[in-house]
C-alpha cells in the first residue's frame, strides 16, 4: 500500500469522554471516530450498530433494539437520530418470510414493519446483515487496505494468509437479506472468528462492546496495510510510463481542459468539475499499468455507484505536449465513452431496469496532470474523485501482491441500476434554479456583494468571489462556507484593473469549479469633488476600477464562456448616477455611464453565443456598504447639510416609494438577470432604487 494506508491509524477513543454516553451515545461515539478517516472507510461508505436493551415504549417489558446506521448520511458527520432502532425478534421473524434471492428487494419494505419507537429514518439495505451476526457491536466499512485483499484475483487465500484464519471470507454478493442470512451463519459457526471480509467489498468485524469493536476495527485493518507494505511488488503500477508535468503545467492544462470538457457534458444536465493532482493520483495516471487497470472499472459499490462503470482516459502525453490535439479530437473521445456506455447497458439491463442514466464520464484521468471529476454539484464531483483516490489505493494494493479483479460488468449494472437505487433517486428533491452553476462576484466582501452572494448560493450555485480586500474576503468566505459547506465557495482576491490578475482569476474559477456561467461586475468605489477640484488621478481611478475593470473581468467572461459554449449571464451592478448625472461627482457618474454603455454594447456582441448582459442600477444602497463608510458618506452628508446617521431617512425621503434600498434588493435584482426567469432579456437595465424619475430609462 501507499505510505498514506500504512500510515499507523491513531486510536482516538477517550475513555472519560465515553463513560459520560450511554449505549447509543457510544455508538454514535465510535461511528464519528471512524467516519472522521478516509482510510477507514469512504463518505457516505459504512455502517455500524449496537443491539442494547431497552424499555418497549407500549408494554414498558425490556426488548432488544438493533441501532443501525440508516440509509443515506455519513458515518464521520452523522447525529443520533441518523440510526434506524428495529425490534431484533421482529427482524429474526422475517427469515420466515424470506423467499430466496428472487425476492430480495420484498425484504426491504418489510424493515417498516420492525421499527421501534416510530422512528422515521429510514433503514439500511445493510440492516439484515448487522442484525443476523450473533455479536452486540458490528461495524461495517470500506477501508482500502481490506478492500485491497478482496479484490485480489486469491481474496480468499489471501484473507487466511493476511489474517491468520481469524477472519472469514464470503465471495462477492450485492448487500441484502441472503448476504446477511450467510454472514450471520459464518459469525454463528465460527466463534473464534473477529469479523469477515466480503469479495471486493468490505470489512465486517464484531465485538461485545463498544469501544473493543472500535480496537478490533483499527486493529484488522492496521494488520491489513501493514501486511501489504510488506509484500508489495515494486515499482507500483508497473513503473513509471510518463513523468509529471510541473504543477504550473498541471494547472494551466486544467483551466484549459475543464471548461470544454463541462460543455460538452453538459447538454442534459448541468455540471461542476473537480481537479486533483493528489500524488496517488500522479502516480497511477502516470504508471505502465494505468491502460490496464483503468478499464477494470471499481470493485467496491460505494467506489462504483460514485464514480460509474469505468473512468475516461485522455490522450495527453506530456512529452509531445499534444493539448491541441487532445482538444481537436475531444469529441470523438466523448462520443466513444457514451456509445461504450450505451452498449453496457443493452447487454446488462432487464425487462424492468430503469431507462438509461446520463452516459458521460464521471472521472477524467490524464497522464501527467493528474484527475477531473464532474458532477451534478460540486460536493459530489469531490466525494467522486475521493472515492477514486480510494479505488486507486485498492488498484495499487491488489496488483502489488496479486491480480486486482473489477466488479464484473452485470453486477455492476446491477447495483448501479438497481430498483431500490432507482427509488431513492426518484425521492431527491427537485434542483434549485440555480443548481449546477458556477457564479464569479467582484466586490464579493461588500454589503451587494454579500447579499448577492448569498441570493445565488440560496438557489444552488457555487462561488468564486472576488475582492481587494482580503481580510474582509477571508472573513466572507469562512462565513459561506461555515453555513453552506465547504465546496460552496473559494474567495479570490483580486484588483480588477490588474489584467493578469484578472486573467488568473477565472483560471481559478475553472480548476475550482469547472468554469463560469454567471458573472456579477461589482466592484466599486465613489468620489465626489467639484469638476475644477477633480485630479487626474482621482478621475483615473474611476476609470480604472469603474470601467476598465468592468472591461477585463467582462473579456475574461466572454473568452471562457465561448470555450464552454454553454451561453452565460453577466451582470453589471451600475448606479442610478449612471443615467441621472449629480453635480459634484464627475468622475463617478462618467465611470457609470461607461459601464451601462458597455453592457448594452456586450449584449450585441454576446447574443449570438447565448451570453446575456444586463444591467442593476441601485441608488443610495447604505447598509453594508463599504464605499458609505468612508469620504463618500462624509460628503454626501455635507452635500445635504445633514448629519450622517440622517443620510438614509433623506435618501429615502428623496425616493418616490418613500423606501429605503437594502443590499437584499440589488440581489434579488441579480437573481433575476442571473436566473432563467429572465433568459430573454438583454441589453437592459433595471433600476433598483425605489423611483427616480430623473433616472427613469425611457
Amino acid at each position: 500500500m501507499s505510505e498514506v494506508a500504512a500510515t499507523p491509524l491513531p486510536n482516538l477513543w477517550d475513555d472519560a469522554l465515553a463513560a459520560g454516553l450511554d449505549e447509543a451515545g457510544q455508538l454514535l461515539y465510535r461511528s464519528n471516530l471512524l467516519g472522521a478517516d478516509l482510510r477507514i472507510t469512504n463518505f457516505g461508505g459504512g455502517n455500524t450498530s449496537a443491539k442494547i436493551e431497552m424499555k418497549d415504549p407500549l408494554t414498558r417489558a425490556n426488548v432488544r433494539v438493533l441501532w443501525v446506521k440508516g440509509s443515506g448520511g455519513d458515518l464521520g458527520s452523522m447525529k443520533r437520530d441518523g440510526f434506524s432502532t428495529l425490534y431484533l425478534d421482529k427482524l429474526e421473524s422475517l427469515k420466515g418470510l424470506y423467499r430466496g434471492l428472487a425476492h430480495e428487494d420484498e425484504m426491504v419494505a418489510l424493515f417498516n414493519h420492525c421499527t421501534f419507537d416510530l422512528n422515521p429514518r429510514a433503514t439500511s439495505i445493510d440492516t439484515p446483515l448487522h442484525a443476523f451476526v450473533p455479536h452486540r457491536h458490528v461495524d461495517h466499512v470500506h477501508a482500502d487496505a481490506v478492500i485491497a485483499i478482496a479484490a485480489s484475483a486469491d481474496a480468499e487465500r489471501l484473507t487466511r494468509e493476511v489474517f491468520g484464519g481469524k477472519l472469514g471470507f464470503l465471495p462477492w454478493q450485492r448487500p441484502g437479506f441472503d448476504l446477511g442470512l450467510k454472514l450471520g451463519d459464518m459469525a454463528a459457526r465460527h466463534p473464534d472468528y473477529v469479523g469477515v471480509v466480503l469479495g471486493g467489498h468490505g470489512l465486517f468485524t464484531w465485538a461485545e462492546t463498544s469501544k473493543a469493536c472500535y480496537e478490533m476495527t483499527l486493529r484488522v485493518i492496521q494488520q491489513a496495510a501493514d501486511w501489504l507494505a510488506a509484500h508489495e511488488q515494486k515499482p507500483a503500477f508497473g513503473g513509471v510510463k510518463v513523468e509529471t508535468a510541473s504543477p504550473e503545467k498541471r494547472r494551466a492544462i486544467a483551466a484549459r481542459l475543464m471548461p470544454l470538457i463541462r460543455g460538452k457534458i453538459s447538454a442534459d444536465e448541468r455540471k461542476i468539475g473537480h481537479f486533483t493532482d493528489a500524488p496517488e493520483v500522479l502516480e497511477f495516471v502516470n504508471s505502465s499499468a494505468l491502460t490496464k487497470l483503468a478499464p477494470l472499472g471499481t470493485s467496491c459499490p460505494d467506489h462504483f455507484l460514485r464514480t460509474k462503470i469505468r473512468p475516461l482516459l485522455l490522450p495527453y502525453d506530456p512529452v509531445r505536449d499534444n493539448l491541441d490535439e487532445v482538444i481537436a479530437g475531444l469529441d470523438d473521445v466523448l462520443a466513444a465513452y457514451r456509445r461504450d456506455y450505451a452498449a453496457y447497458y443493452g447487454r446488462c439491463k432487464h425487462p424492468d431496469s430503469p431507462a438509461m442514466r446520463d452516459p458521460n464520464a464521471v472521472v477524467y484521468l490524464v497522464p501527467g496532470i493528474g484527475m477531473f471529476t464532474f458532477a451534478k454539484d460540486k460536493a459530489t464531483a469531490r466525494v467522486a474523485a475521493e472515492f477514486y483516490v480510494n479505488a486507486i489505493n485498492v488498484m495499487r494494493g491488489a496488483s502489488g501482491v496479486s491480480a486486482y479483479v473489477g466488479l464484473a460488468e452485470q453486477e455492476a449494472f446491477n447495483i448501479e441500476y438497481w430498483l431500490l437505487e432507482e427509488a431513492k433517486l426518484q425521492r431527491m428533491p427537485k434542483p434549485k434554479s440555480l443548481a449546477g452553476r458556477i457564479a464569479y462576484v467582484t466586490g464579493g466582501a461588500g454589503g451587494i456583494g454579500g447579499a448577492t452572494a448569498q441570493r445565488l448560493l440560496g438557489e444552488g450555485a457555487c462561488l468564486v468571489i472576488a475582492d481587494i480586500d482580503e481580510k474582509a474576503l477571508n472573513e466572507r468566505v469562512a462565513a459561506i462556507t461555515k453555513r453552506h459547506g465547504r465546496d460552496a465557495a473559494i474567495g479570490v482576491k483580486l484588483d480588477v484593473t490588474d489584467e493578469a490578475a484578472v486573467v488568473a482569476s477565472f483560471d481559478e474559477a475553472a480548476r475550482a469549479f469547472g468554469g463560469v456561467d454567471i458573472v456579477v461586475s461589482n466592484a466599486g468605489i465613489a468620489s465626489a469633488s467639484p469638476v475644477e477640484d477633480t485630479s487626474l488621478g482621482l478621475w483615473q481611478k474611476n476609470m480604472d476600477i469603474l470601467a476598465t475593470g468592468y472591461f477585463l473581468v467582462s473579456r475574461e467572461a466572454f473568452r471562457l464562456m465561448q470555450r464552454q459554449n454553454m451561453g452565460g449571464a453577466i451582470i453589471f451592478v451600475a448606479s442610478k448616477n449612471g443615467l441621472a448625472a449629480s453635480a459634484g461627482a464627475s468622475a463617478y457618474c462618467a465611470a457609470k455611464a461607461s459601464e451601462i454603455h458597455l453592457a448594452r454594447c456586450l449584449a450585441l456582441e454576446g447574443a449570438t453565443h447565448g451570453i446575456r448582459v444586463n444591467t442593476v442600477n441601485p441608488d443610495a444602497v447604505l447598509r453594508g456598504s463599504k464605499i458609505w463608510e468612508g469620504e463618500w458618506r462624509q460628503q454626501r452628508a455635507a452635500s445635504n447639510k445633514v448629519t450622517e446617521d440622517q443620510l438614509e431617512e433623506v435618501y429615502r425621503q428623496r425616493s418616490m416609494l418613500k423606501l429605503s434600498v437594502f443590499p437584499e434588493d440589488i440581489a434579488e435584482g441579480v437573481y433575476f438577470f442571473a436566473s432563467d426567469l429572465s433568459a430573454k432579456s438583454t441589453g437592459n437595465i433595471l433600476n433598483v432604487d425605489a423611483g427616480n424619475a430623473q433616472a427613469f430609462t425611457r
